[in-house]
C-alpha cells in the first residue's frame, strides 16, 4: 500500500485528471454544451495527455512541492475557466491570447465584468477547493499513517544495526525504484499512445459531425472559431492550440473554387476581370493564390431598380455605442428615433454580433464589408492595412468629401490610422472638435456636443459623406456620471432598476443628438440631400440577459436575439418600408454602394445588396452561428432551432455551413495578408486606363 501511495507519478496524474477533467464536465454543464458526446472522450484522452506529462515532470519534486505545483495550477486553472465563461456570456465568444491588446483599455470596466458572471459560473472553484482540502488534510493524514512507522521512507537503511532488516529493506528499496522507473517508462508510452488516440479522435468518421461548420482537424489546425473548438476541445485544448497558432501560425488549404455561369441582363454588372486573371495566373504565393481563385469564383451582383437611387447625395453614418432596439421600443422617450424609424426605411431583424473588441472589429467590418478576425482585436492589430474599396474610398473616386468623427480618444482603437488607411479625408477625435472631456465615471462625452462641433465641418461641401461614431450610450451603468444621471427624473416611474435608468437616461442623449442633427440639416437646406444611415455596433453587453430584459420588449434569452439592434436608412423622400430580411452591418456598404452608384466590385465584400434579388437573407454571428426566416444555427453544438413550419436538409445545411465557412475564412485571410492592397495594382491600372480614353 505505502508504495503504491508514494509513487508520485501515478498519484500526481489521479489528482491532475480528476480535478481538470471535472472543471471541463462542470464547463460544459454551466455552459449548455452536451456532455456525452464524443467531444467528452476527445477532451479526456487531452486531458490524460497533459496530466500525463505534467505529473512526470512532478515526480522528480518532493510530495509537498507537488501538491504545492498542483493546488496552484487548479486555482489558475478555475479563475480561467470562469473567466472563459464570464467572457462568452459578455461578448458572445471566448477569448483569445491574440485579443489581449484590449486588456489594459478595459481594465475601468472590471466590476461590471465581475458583476456580468453568473453564479453557477462560481461552481468551477469546486475541483480547486476540494484538491485543496485533500492536500492540506487528507494526504497529510494518509502519508503520515502510511509512512510514519515505515522506516524505508523516514530512516537511512546503512544506519539500521540489524543486517537482516537492512538487507530486506534493501530489496525493497530497490523494488520501489524499480517500480517508479516502470511507471515513468510507462507513462512515456502513454504519453505516445494518448497522442496517437487524440489525433485519431479529429478525423475518424464515428466522431465527427457533418453539421459542424468547421472540422476538428481544421480547428485543431486554427481555432478561428473559438466557440467550436472550446465544445470540441475543451477549455484546457483550445487554450493549447490557441497558443499554438499564436506561436506557429496556421495554414490554409488549398481550395478550388469554379466561377458559376452568370445570365446577361440588363441589370448586369460588367467588370473586366482580364488583368486580375493575368496576376493569378502568375501568382506563386499560395495565400493570394487561394484568395484570388475564391473572389474571381463568386457571382457578381446584378445591379436592381434601386441602383442610384441616392446618386449624388450626401451621406451620413452613425454607429450607435451600445444601440439596441430599445430605441425604437419606446417612441415617447426617443421621438428622433421614432421619427427615422418610421418614416424611412427599416430593417427589423438586424443583428449586431458580438465579438472580441466589438466596437472597433464592428465598425472596421461596416467600413470595409469583412468580416473582422474572431480571435483578435483586428481593427488594432491591422490598422496599417489599406482597402481601396472601402467606403470612404468609394466615395472619394465618386468626388466627395469625405469625414469621419468620434466624441472620445485613441484610448480604444486607432481610428486616426485606419480611417485614413480606409479613404477618410480626415478624422476628428475629441481633441480635434474641442470637447472637454470630464472627469465622472467614464468621463463620456453627450452627443449632443459631437453634432455641434462636427456639422460645421461638412455641412457646406457641395457633396460630403461623413462617419459618425457615438459614445454616450457606453457603460458604465451601475456607478453615477453626469450622463447616466442626467435624465434618470424621465424614469422615475419606470419600474426599472437604477442602473437600466442610467442606459436610458444615456440613450436620451443619442436621441437629442439625432434630433439635433435633423435640425441642423434642414436649416442648412441640406436635409432633402442628405441620407442618415443608422446602426449599433452591440447591444449593451455589460447588462446580463435578464437585466436587459426588463426594457427588451423581445425576448433576448435565445436565437441570437439579444444582439438585435437598429438598422435605418432615412431621407425625407422615401416612402416608409419596413423590411424583414435577416441582416448585420456587414451588408450596410455594398447596399450603399448600389444606392448611390458608386464604381464597386460586389464580389470583394462578405456583404450582400440588401435590395438585391439574390440576396441570401441570412445574418451571419460571430462564432460561426447564423439564423435565417427558417431556423437559427448553433456553431458551438452544430444544433438547429426552426422558427416555423419549413425546414432545412442536411445537405441544405451543410451547403450554407460552407459558405459561411468560406467567407469568414475568406475575410479572414484577406485581412491577414492585407489582399486589397495587393488588388490596389489593377484598380491603379484600370484607372490610368479610363483617364486615356476620357
Amino acid at each position: 500500500m505505502s508504495n503504491l501511495y508514494n509513487n508520485k507519478t501515478l498519484k500526481n496524474f489521479i489528482y491532475l485528471i480528476l480535478s481538470l477533467f471535472l472543471s471541463e464536465i462542470i464547463f460544459k454543464l454551466i455552459m449548455n454544451m452536451p456532455v456525452f458526446d464524443w467531444s467528452t472522450l476527445r477532451i479526456f484522452i487531452g486531458i490524460s495527455l497533459f496530466s500525463s506529462i505534467l505529473s512526470l515532470i512532478l515526480s522528480y519534486a518532493s510530495r509537498i512541492v507537488a501538491n504545492v505545483i498542483i493546488s496552484i495550477l487548479n486555482i489558475i486553472f478555475a479563475i480561467l475557466f470562469i473567466a472563459q465563461a464570464g467572457f462568452c456570456n459578455y461578448f458572445g465568444t471566448y477569448m483569445s491570447f491574440g485579443s489581449l491588446s484590449q486588456a489594459g483599455a478595459a481594465e475601468g470596466f472590471v466590476m461590471e465584468f465581475i458583476s456580468s458572471l453568473k453564479p453557477n459560473f462560481y461552481l468551477l472553484l469546486i475541483p480547486s477547493i476540494l484538491i485543496s482540502i485533500y492536500f492540506i488534510f487528507v494526504d497529510h493524514f494518509i502519508n503520515k499513517k502510511i509512512n510514519g512507522e515505515d522506516i524505508l521512507f523516514d530512516v537511512d537503511i546503512e544506519k539500521h544495526t540489524n543486517k537482516k532488516e537492512r538487507k530486506l529493506l534493501k530489496e525493497r528499496a530497490r523494488k520501489f525504484k524499480k517500480l517508479i522507473k516502470i511507471t515513468r517508462i510507462s507513462f512515456l508510452g502513454w504519453i505516445i499512445i494518448s497522442s496517437i488516440l487524440y489525433s485519431a479522435t479529429l478525423s475518424v468518421s464515428f466522431m465527427q459531425n457533418k453539421l459542424q461548420m468547421v472540422s476538428n482537424k481544421e480547428l485543431f489546425k486554427s481555432p478561428s472559431l473559438p466557440n467550436i473548438a472550446v465544445s470540441q476541445f475543451g477549455v484546457l485544448g483550445y487554450e493549447f492550440v490557441d497558443i499554438k497558432s499564436l506561436l506557429f501560425g496556421s495554414s490554409n488549404v488549398i481550395m478550388e473554387f469554379v466561377k458559376a455561369e452568370e445570365e446577361i441582363t440588363d441589370y448586369s454588372r460588367i467588370i473586366d476581370d482580364t488583368e486580375w486573371i493575368s496576376l493569378n495566373e502568375n501568382e506563386t504565393n499560395k495565400d493570394y493564390k487561394l484568395l484570388n481563385n475564391y473572389y474571381l469564383s463568386k457571382s457578381i451582383t446584378p445591379k436592381n431598380e434601386y441602383t442610384g437611387l441616392f446618386e449624388d447625395k450626401n451621406l451620413i453614418v452613425i454607429m450607435l455605442e451600445s444601440g439596441s432596439n430599445v430605441l425604437l421600443n419606446y417612441p415617447e422617450y426617443f421621438p428622433n428615433f421614432a421619427k427615422v424609424y418610421n418614416e424611412g426605411w427599416a430593417w427589423d431583424n438586424a443583428f449586431s454580433p458580438r465579438n472580441t473588441c466589438a466596437t472597433g472589429n464592428n465598425e472596421m467590418s461596416t467600413l470595409i464589408s469583412l468580416y473582422s478576425i474572431n480571435n483578435s482585436c483586428t481593427a488594432n492589430t491591422y490598422k496599417d492595412n489599406t482597402y481601396y474599396n472601402a467606403m470612404f474610398n468609394l466615395f472619394n473616386y465618386k468626388g466627395y468629401n469625405t469625414s469621419s468623427y468620434h466624441d472620445y480618444t485613441e484610448y480604444y482603437y486607432y481610428r486616426s490610422i485606419f480611417h485614413l488607411n480606409m479613404g477618410s479625408g480626415k478624422y476628428y477625435d475629441v481633441y480635434d472638435l474641442g470637447i472637454k472631456l470630464g472627469t465622472e465615471i467614464k468621463p463620456w462625452p453627450q452627443d449632443t456636443e459631437l453634432i455641434e462641433k462636427a456639422v460645421p465641418h461638412f455641412i457646406n461641401e457641395d457633396k460630403f459623406m461623413v462617419w459618425m461614431t457615438t459614445v454616450s450610450a457606453h457603460m458604465s451603468y451601475n456607478k453615477s456620471s453626469v450622463t447616466g444621471d442626467l435624465y434618470l427624473d424621465l424614469f422615475a416611474d419606470e419600474d426599472w432598476s437604477t442602473p437600466i435608468k442610467r442606459y436610458m437616461s444615456k440613450l436620451k442623449i443619442v436621441d437629442n443628438a439625432l434630433g439635433e442633427l435633423l435640425d441642423e440639416l434642414e436649416e442648412a437646406g441640406k436635409l432633402e440631400d442628405t441620407v442618415i444611415t443608422l446602426f449599433a455596433d452591440h447591444y449593451p453587453y455589460a447588462f446580463s440577459s435578464e437585466e436587459f430584459q426588463e426594457i427588451a420588449k423581445y425576448d433576448v434569452s435565445s436565437n441570437g436575439d439579444v444582439d438585435r439592434t437598429p438598422f435605418i436608412i432615412y431621407n425625407p423622400s422615401l416612402e416608409p418600408t419596413k423590411y424583414d430580411e435577416y441582416t448585420s452591418f456587414i451588408n450596410i456598404l455594398p447596399t450603399l454602394a448600389n444606392l448611390f452608384n458608386l464604381d464597386y466590385d460586389p464580389r470583394l465584400y462578405a456583404g450582400h445588396d440588401l435590395l438585391s434579388d439574390d440576396y441570401p437573407n441570412i445574418v451571419i454571428f460571430a462564432d460561426g452561428s447564423w439564423r435565417s426566416d427558417i431556423a437559427y444555427y448553433d456553431a458551438a453544438t452544430s444544433k438547429l432551432t426552426y422558427l416555423g413550419d419549413k425546414t432545412y436538409t442536411d445537405e441544405e445545411i451543410i451547403e450554407i455551413n460552407t459558405d459561411v465557412k468560406n467567407e469568414m475564412n475568406m475575410s479572414n485571410l484577406a485581412i491577414k495578408k492585407n489582399y486589397l492592397e495587393y488588388l490596389s495594382d489593377i484598380k491603379a491600372a484600370k484607372d490610368e486606363e479610363e483617364s486615356k480614353t476620357e
